[in-house]
Order: structure tokens, then sequence, then C-alpha cells
């Protein structure tokens, strides 16, 4: 008699109760994860005493954060991925050893990237625009010695949050993020209008939920489901490292071509507006800055929905296609662009009917004209390409739950460093701080093309696949 395999319901139940299931936790923690950043800019933007230069300061940090988020994802994605795949392969060993790999592999990576940010700190604000004014820089690196601190706790908990998902378990997942959260939107307000700790307190506030989140996912590991290590499980081992940490480099890639885009822009932003007939004074110099900043804040929130269905996804994929039901993978697929174009739509409408809206959460009423004017720009602008860039985004996803991890590597590095970084650098030259704008919508559209292939690409693909087993 066969052995029975574990999460056999995943190649069995409704597909669409199956995205419900996973999805819809793994959006909430993704959405709450992101949160911790944005709860802190909005406390600090209407903050009187820290205003927009808080904001700018938060907008160079906030590229440091995807750093270390980078680096978790891609030792968690990659986990989720693999351990959904041996499971639905019946390969238990390998999956438990993936795990222990995954947990002892980011406490290490957690270590060592606050080590470089202690070490490098100053050089590395500048690099990230922080010095487009001396207020600036003076927050910026007070906000980032105790982000710093948090890296571990921070890695830790984002790297166990899918690696607990494709254990079958994607409601405590979304809990534990949500606890953190919790606590960093209890204490912000606390610490930055009660006590006026400044950027200090915005930080502590953040570290705090992020301690809370590492701990829950710690309490989850000693009592796993479908995954039962073993302390030979965390001895880090060359050949499991290399079978799944592949599979999340899609994920590693994207955040951190990301953050190679941002960089390049917010130093466009500092070269471009110090041209500028009104940004280029000191008192404004900050503005485009935090501008840029809240609609990324925005766009972070979008992207965390879209990636969170489609990250939602990747045990369900997994599973499949290592179970042989390429049908079902392939009926996934058109579920899920579906879905990410709906969400792209709601998203385009509120950035071009509302964006005054959008800015004054961010604090807009206590800064000028200039600040209010270029916002409602930068959002319609910036953002008015977000129906191709969610279905991009999404696209990119699931080859890497497919095991594709190369091309979607390459899918994933075209839009954010080929064109991201290329459009953000080249685009101003011919049209000032605007083209720092233009560069967002150009990419989305371009990559969309390239993505519109790789759709058909993954539709014949599997198709033929489920021909064959037939």
């Amino acid at each position: 008699m066969a052995e029975q395999k574990e999460n056999a319901f995943l190649e069995t139940e409704k597909l669409t109760k199956l995205m419900k299931k996973y999805a819809v936790p793994c959006v909430i923690s993704l959405l709450v994860a992101a949160l911790y950043n944005i709860v802190d800019q909005i406390f600090i933007a209407n903050a009187t005493y820290l205003g927009s230069f808080g904001n700018a300061a938060n907008t160079v940090i906030f590229p440091l954060t995807v750093v270390a988020l980078a680096i978790a994802v891609m030792i968690g994605d990659g986990c989720c991925a693999f351990v959904s795949i041996a499971l639905g392969a019946n390969r238990k060993e390998d999956a438990k050893k993936s795990v222990g790999n995954a947990v002892t592999l980011s406490v290490l990576a957690g270590i060592v990237l606050t080590a470089i940010y202690f070490i490098f700190m100053d050089p590395i604000i500048v690099a990230f625009g922080g010095n487009v004014n001396e207020e600036t820089f003076n927050l910026s690196k007070e906000y980032f010695t105790w982000i710093a601190a948090g890296v571990p706790f921070y890695m830790f908990g984002q790297a166990m949050n899918p690696v607990i998902r494709s254990d079958g378990s994607p409601r405590f997942a979304m809990a534990s993020t949500l606890a953190g959260a919790v606590i960093n939107i209890i204490l912000d307000p606390i610490f930055i209008f009660v006590f006026k700790w400044g950027m200090m307190g915005a930080a502590l506030a953040t570290i705090l939920g992020q301690i809370l989140t590492a701990v829950l996912a710690i309490r989850y590991l000693c009592h796993t489901k479908s995954v039962k290590t073993d302390r030979a499980s965390f001895r880090l081992s060359g050949s499991i490292m290399k079978r799944f940490l592949p599979l999340g480099i899609c994920s590693f890639l994207s955040q951190i071509s990301l953050v190679a885009a941002m960089a390049a822009i917010n130093n466009m932003i500092r070269k471009y507006g110090a041209r500028d007939p009104i940004f280029g004074l000191t008192e404004y110099a900050q503005i485009p800055m935090a501008v840029v900043g809240i609609v990324m804040k925005f766009f972070q929130i979008v992207i965390s929905i879209v990636v969170g269905m489609a990250a939602g996804c990747i045990p369900i994929v997994g599973y499949n296609i290592g179970a042989g039901r390429y049908d079902r993978a392939k009926k996934l697929f058109t579920y899920l662009l579906i879905a990410e174009a709906c969400v792209g739509a709601v998203a385009l409408l509120i950035v071009e009917f509302f964006p005054n809206g959008l800015i004054g959460i961010f604090g807009a009423r206590n800064e000028s004209v200039y600040y209010t004017e270029f916002a409602v720009k930068a959002f319609r602008v910036y953002l008015c390409m977000l129906i191709p860039a969610c279905v991009n985004k999404a696209t990119f996803i699931y080859l890497q739950a497919l095991g594709k991890a190369f091309l979607s590597t390459a899918l994933s590095m075209i839009r954010e460093i080929i064109f991201g970084v290329g459009f953000a650098i080249f685009l101003p030259v011919f049209f000032g701080l605007d083209g720092v704008l233009y560069s967002m919508p150009a990419s989305d559209i371009l990559t969309f093309i390239i993505s519109v292939i790789s759709i058909i690409w993954t539709y014949h693909s599997l198709g033929k696949m489920q021909e064959k087993k037939r």
C-alpha cells in the first residue's frame, strides 16, 4: 500500500478555495510586514517637529530594510518552494533538512548584515541620497542606527513566514506577522508624540514588533505539523542549500534590484532636484525625496497584495507540479493573472482620482503648496501603469513556483536593473526631475511585452507536459 503523502489536499481540493486559504493569509502577512515602515512614515510625517525631513530620512533608509528582506525571502521562499515540491514527491527527508538549513542560514545572515550596516553606516546613507541636506542626514543616521539593530529579528521572522506556510499553517504565519505590526502601531504614537523620541522612537517601535514576530516563529518551529526537524537538520548542508536557494533567487533579485532602482532614483532626485528653481532651495530640497518615498509606500502596499497572492500559490503550484497535475497548475495561473489585473485596476483608480487623500495621510497639511503639487503629479505619473506592473510581478513569481528559477530571475533583472535603473538614470537627462517619474511607467510597459510572451510560453509548456503524462 502506497504511503500517504503529506498535504495531499493540495492535489484534490478546489483551486479557488485553496487560493483563498493560502493567498489571503499571505497577502495579509506581507501587508502587515509592509506596514512596519509605512506606519513609521505616517506618524513621522504627522509629527510637526519631524515633517518632510523625517519623511525624507525614512525614504533614504527604506531601501536598506529591503536589502534585509531580500536575503530573508530568498531563504524563506526558496525553502517554501522546495518543501512543497518535496512533499508533493513524498521526499520528507529533503523537506526536513531544507527547513533546518533555512533557520540556521537566516540567523547567520542577519548577524552579518547588521555588522556591515554598523561598520559602513555613513557611506551607506550617502549612497542612498541621505546627504540632500544636513537635517535629513542626521535624522537618517538616527533612524538607521536603531533599525540596523533589529535586522536579525526582522530577517528571521520574514524568512520563517513562507516556511511556516509551506508546513500547512498560513494562518499562523499571518497571525505572527500581524502581532508584531500591532505592537508597532500601538507604540509608534506613544514614542513619537508622547515621549517625543523622534526617529529613534519610530525605529524602536518597529524593532519591538519584529522581536515578537521572531519569537512566535520560534514557537511554531518547535511544533511543526508536516515537517518534523531534528538537531541534524540545522547543520548547514551545501547540497541542500544548492537545491533550495536557487528557487528563492527570483525573490531575492526582485527585492535587491528594487534597492538598486531606489538608489538610482534617490540620487537622481538629489541631483536634478538641486537644479530645480524651487527644490534647489535648501528649505525645500528634501521634498522630492519625501514625496517619492510616500508614492513608493503606496506602491509597496499594492505590490504586497500582488506578491502575496502569487506567493501564497507557491505551495499549491509546487505540490501539483511534484504530483504531475499540470492541468491544475495551468488553471491556477489563469485565476492568478485575472485576480492580479483586478488589483492593479482598483489601485490605478485610487491614485488617479484620489491622490490628495493619499498625500493627506502622510502629513501634507503641514507642508507647503510645492509639496502638494509635486505629490499629486508623482502619484498620477509614477503609478499610471499599475495594471501591467501587477501582471509582471505575478508572472515572475509563478515561474519561480514552477521551478523555472533562471527565467524568473532573468525577467526580474530586466525589469528592475536594465529598465528600472536604466530609465531612472537616462530619462532625467532629457526631462529633468520629471524624468524620474517617467521611469516607472516606461519600465513596466516594456516589461509587460516580455511578460506576455512568457505567459504564452508557460501555458504552452504546461499543456505539453499534461499531454505527455497522458
